[in-house]
């Protein structure tokens, strides 16, 4: 009796050990799988997923990720084809349509010389308003997708932002003296460096600035402060919260600004998310701001 429970104990601890053996198997298989899978994710390769496990159930798990991350690949190259062909499409069109624009313009210069009616001068002013406005949609339409399809942002060095800043504002001056605004302007009295392209970054404070002058009630308030985080805020009355939420959506316009097309601070959060920077607007109490960071680590 004491033989056969000694042998039944030993019987089970065997089913024990190897029990546990089975799943210290299937745990490193899982855990396998789990790092061949984020792997492949990173990586433009065919390599499959193959793990040291021999079970069946866990070889076919494997097979089935392997396979769907396979048609997951083939779907995100192909969508990935279909945005460039879609870019250099529009870019293509956007560049031919500057040929026939700038002969309408022409034409248009040459009618202004004849004697018209003042119906004919009312109608005429019409349509160079509305050729304007065309020959304004067809350049943000070449300059966004230049911009999102091309790498000449990449190059990067020190920069000092309150000095690319203080140039991106001083381009506006006449525009914003123009229209009545005296920007109050806070520097810190160290310089804030940032690894960056001083293309994109002008390109940002530019098209950034830019707004501020569509939508301001009169005022522009640009902070910089030592952490890397600008502040450009104006008063906007024509805006409302919902208005606000949507300036950084492509093609969106509101009514006080039937001219703009909605690309500038599109393409200004592109180029921020290009630059490893963050942005973001807020509309409160009547006040538009709109807040940029660049990290400390770049």
């Amino acid at each position: 009796m004491v033989y056969l429970l000694a042998a039944l104990c030993a019987v089970f601890f065997l089913v024990l050990c190897l029990l546990f053996c089975k799943i210290h198997q299937m745990r490193r298989a899982a855990e396998e799988i789990r790092l061949e899978f984020s792997a492949r994710l990173k990586e433009d390769t065919n390599i499959g997923i193959d793990i040291s496990c021999g079970d069946r159930a866990m070889r076919r798990l494997a097979a089935g990720i392997d396979h769907e991350l396979k048609l997951l690949r083939r779907r995100q190259l192909s969508l990935e084809q279909g945005d460039r062909d879609l870019k250099e499409a529009v870019t293509n069109i956007s560049h031919d349509l500057r040929t026939p624009l700038t002969a309408i313009c022409g034409y248009m210069e040459l009618l202004d010389r004849e004697e018209k009616s003042p119906a004919v001068r009312e109608y005429l002013e019409i349509i160079d308003n509305r050729i304007e406005a065309l020959k304004e949609l067809t350049e943000e339409l070449f300059r966004y997708f230049v911009v999102t399809s091309t790498d000449s942002y990449e190059e990067r060095e020190f920069l000092s932002l309150s000095e690319v800043l203080e140039e991106s504002i001083a381009g506006f001056y006449g525009t914003l003296k123009g229209r009545g605004i005296e920007p109050a302007i806070r520097l810190p009295e160290r310089p804030v460096k940032r690894r960056l392209n001083r293309a994109a970054l002008s390109r940002i404070f530019s098209n950034i600035i830019s707004n501020a002058v569509k939508y301001s009630g009169g005022d522009l308030s640009v902070t910089l402060s030592e952490d890397g985080v600008i502040q450009f805020s104006n008063l906007a009355p024509s805006l409302n919260e919902v208005m606000a939420g949507r300036l950084f959506d492509r093609f969106y316009t509101v009514e006080s600004a039937r001219r703009s097309t909605g690309l500038g601070l599109s393409i200004a959060k592109t180029l921020t998310e290009q630059q490893g920077g963050v942005i973001h607007c807020a509309y409160e109490k009547g006040r538009l701001t709109l807040t940029l960071r660049f990290p400390s680590s770049l």
